[in-house]
């Protein structure tokens, strides 16, 4: 029976372009908010999951939800005036 063997390296040596750029952190730093009442509102969700909603969850829902519409209105009324490369003119 023949043996197998890897003819790479067991582990690919890092590479200098596997780092995020500092456009890419600004990015993901920018959608943070977003991202932040997103949680929130899964959180006021997963709590709901093994019992019945009362108005005080009911409320709790709406003003998730409503931070979550507020923070993506708010990025992209910041994006809005940005052009990105590969956009249309």
């Amino acid at each position: 029976m023949k043996s197998i063997a890897a003819l790479q390296n067991v582990v690919t040596p890092w590479s200098d372009g596997l780092e995020p750029t500092d456009a890419e952190l600004a990015a993901v730093e920018s959608e943070m908010p977003v991202v932040l009442a997103e949680v929130e509102l899964l959180d006021a969700l997963i709590a709901l999951l093994d019992r019945t909603a009362s108005e005080f969850d009911a409320r709790r829902i709406r003003r998730a939800h409503n931070r979550v519409l507020a923070a993506r209105r708010d990025l992209a009324n910041r994006t809005a005036g940005t052009a990105v490369s590969g956009d249309a003119a």
